[in-house]
Order: structure tokens, then C-alpha cells, then sequence
């Protein structure tokens, strides 16, 4: 007896960031829900390969960092199997000019940024479904040629 299966329960990863004092990263699925303790991996414009600094979002999915030098920093949060890849472009405060005189203390504007979620498109759905049915049809097809003697 063969039955269908009830639709699983599937979600991808939304990451977003508020550029304060610090970078604010806020780690959440693409059902709204926290990415509690999710691991974090930071990575410095000059080693992309050997994390920075590795941590863990609290609670509300949310982690605090403060890159040390400006450049594209690479920030990666992973769940169970779920994550996101995150590159902030962290600007050199000591570029800021004033009327082209001294430099000025920068105060970081908030910022949003969120990457790609993991949404499902109904492309997709189509041809998951249709790679169901053709996949019972072929094993329907196998098993009523018997055994041939």
C-alpha cells in the first residue's frame, strides 16, 4: 500500500544587518522565526578562508561585532542545516572629509540589507511535483514487469 506524504514543513534563512556603533546581525528563518544560537563565522577581507571571529547569536537570533578595518566582511550564519551568507562593506571612517578639510568623526547612518531567502517559487513547487509523479510512474512501471524467467 502506498500513500502520499503530508507536505513537509520547509524554510530558508533570512539575514539582515542595522549598521550602528557596531554591525547589528540579525539572524532569523524566512518564517519570521529566531535563529537561536545559530553559529556565526566572520571573515576579514584578508583571509576569506580562516575565519576572523566565531560566535553565536543570542536568543533573538541577533549578534553584535565591530571589524577593526574597513573592507568586505564576510559574515556566515548556520542552523541546522539552514544559513546565509552575509558581505558587509565596512567604509574607512578616516576617508570622511569635511568641505575637504579635516577629518570628521563618522556616525554610522542604520542601514538595512537583507540577503536572498530560501522562498520557494511556484516554478518550482511544479517541477518538484512533477519529479514525484514521474518517479511513482517509473517505479510503478519497473515493478509490473515482474521477473521475466
Amino acid at each position: 500500500m502506498v500513500g502520499m506524504a503530508e507536505g513537509a514543513i520547509a524554510h530558508g534563512a533570512v539575514l539582515t544587518h542595522k549598521t550602528t556603533q557596531a554591525y547589528e546581525i540579525i539572524a532569523a528563518y524566512d518564517n519570521g522565526d529566531p535563529m537561536k544560537n545559530a553559529q556565526i563565522a566572520i571573515f576579514s577581507p584578508n583571509d576569506p578562508v580562516v575565519p576572523w571571529k566565531t560566535a553565536t547569536t543570542d536568543e533573538e537570533g541577533r549578534f553584535l561585532f565591530s571589524p577593526p578595518s574597513p573592507g568586505s566582511w564576510e559574515v556566515q550564519v548556520r542552523q541546522a542545516g539552514h544559513g546565509d551568507l552575509l558581505v558587509i562593506a565596512v567604509d574607512d571612517p578616516a576617508t570622511a572629509q569635511t568641505d575637504g578639510a579635516a577629518a570628521q568623526k563618522v556616525v554610522p547612518q542604520t542601514e538595512e540589507a537583507t540577503a536572498p531567502s530560501g522562498t520557494i517559487n511556484p516554478l518550482q513547487k511544479g517541477l518538484m511535483a512533477g519529479s514525484v509523479i514521474w518517479g511513482f510512474v517509473g517505479t510503478a512501471l519497473f515493478f509490473s514487469h515482474g521477473k521475466k524467467r
